[in-house]
């Protein structure tokens, strides 16, 4: 059997893999448009490669991604994080976990990974092609029902397959073709991305973080909440936080053109109340020192300096003479201080899309389309997407796994 991948990143390659292991019958092709395959595994994690996420129970792991968690429920139970450990140390890579979960090669290099993806297809016979850009995918129907794939490559070469695996990501080519092979393709959007925000309370603090704030966007029913490390950049707001929160408003903050009011609790463990309290004692136990100088909270003193001007209070003044009027103003500032986010910036070198094909037009036993029979779908050309930490590639893994290996069953 002829068994074609489009898509030489994560998943394709992984699912080639899969598929060659498993049956060393079938011939199995993976097709590449760039002239270096794994272009994405090559820079994620700063060129370290942020393999997986040490959750091993599918029931919570599926709450870090916004898109495809439900889908990926059963999924998870075939083949999760502690699997994909299994599989690279199978093949002489160890992994490490780090203390916020993230799971990397003890070589802290990508090169490490890439180098085991392009040994084992090379080992189970899988044939590379690179600056391969395919041109045109089409299905024709023979006789008895039967059906195979026409690849056609921009270089007027072909390929004939019986089965064909597309994980080309977020390359729109990929929901080309997916599309005119009858699914649907949810709109693609960004996800995974910084906050642009020019507010005069961050100006000049770039560099300074928050080990945990809360963040939060909209309200109600559409109310978006997130809580972790918060950073400061030059542009505006990153880090932890920020990124979890643009996973899950992706479509939100996108439908807004990235205008939109971000509420900052840079002291999640208070409010109000408790906050106002904590502050009147220090007028009591602090009656002399500068309030702009002494900073009684767990934050950065160059983020409370900068509040405290914010809210209007003189730098000379000290804690004996902060009125109520001022006191109310700073605890307001700290717990619920509003920012504009005027636009979006980008996640390091990494991109990330919310949107794809429809998760509902794909069977997650096998991964092969509802709608045309012998193609099958793995990786981010998926409307999935997890949160920063490993979850993208490991949705890669297992859905690339998942398709491998069905496809080695026939």
């Amino acid at each position: 059997m002829n068994v074609i991948v489009i898509g030489g990143g994560a998943a394709g390659f992984f699912g080639a893999i899969a598929c060659a292991e498993a049956n060393p019958k079938h011939k199995v092709t993976l097709l590449e448009a760039g002239r270096k395959p794994l272009a994405k595994v090559r820079i994620s994690g700063g060129g370290r490669c942020n393999v997986t996420h040490h959750c091993f129970e599918p029931a919570r792991l599926v709450e870090y991604y916004p898109r495809g968690g439900k889908a990926l429920r059963g999924a998870f139970s075939r083949f999760q994080p502690k699997d994909t450990v299994q599989w690279y140390e199978s093949k002489g890579v160890k992994l490490k976990t780090e203390p916020d979960g993230r799971m990397f090669p003890t070589t802290d290099s990508s090169e490490t990974i890439i180098n085991c993806l392009m040994q084992a297809a090379e080992r189970a016979g899988v044939r590379l092609f690179t600056g391969t850009g395919v041109k045109t995918v089409k299905q024709f129907f023979a006789a008895e029902n039967k059906s195979y794939f026409q690849i056609e490559l921009k270089n007027d070469r072909s390929f004939k397959c019986d089965r064909l695996l597309i994980a080309t990501g977020s390359n729109p080519l990929g929901y080309r073709w997916a599309k005119n092979l009858g699914h649907k393709i949810e709109p693609p959007v960004p996800s995974l991305f910084t906050f642009n925000i020019k507010d005069s309370r961050l100006q000049d603090l770039a560099g300074v973080s928050v080990s945990k704030a809360q963040v939060r966007l909209g309200a109600g029913k559409n109310k978006l909440e997130q809580t972790g490390a918060l950073l400061i950049t030059h542009w505006g707001v990153s880090g932890p936080a920020i990124l979890k929160l643009s996973a899950w408003g992706a479509r939100f903050l996108y439908d807004l053109k990235y205008n939109s009011s971000l509420q900052i609790n840079w002291l999640p463990e208070y409010n109000q109340e408790i906050l106002k309290q904590d502050l009147v004692a220090v007028k009591e136990t602090n009656p002399k020192r500068k309030i702009v100088n002494y900073c009684p909270l767990k934050l950065p003193k160059r983020l409370w300096q900068s509040l405290v001007n914010y809210v209007g209070i003189n730098p000379n003044k000290v804690w004996s003479q902060i009125s109520k009027k001022e006191l109310n103003k700073l605890v307001i500032e700290i717990v619920q201080g509003n920012y504009k986010i005027t636009g979006k910036g980008v996640f390091k070198e990494e991109f990330v899309t919310c949107g794809g094909v429809s998760l509902k037009e794909v069977d997650f036993k096998t991964m092969e389309s509802k709608k045309c029979p012998g193609l099958y779908f793995a990786g981010e050309i998926l409307n999935i997407d997890g949160v920063t930490g490993g979850f993208n590639f490991q949705s890669a893994w297992t859905t690339s796994w998942l398709a491998g290996n069905a496809i080695a069953d026939y």
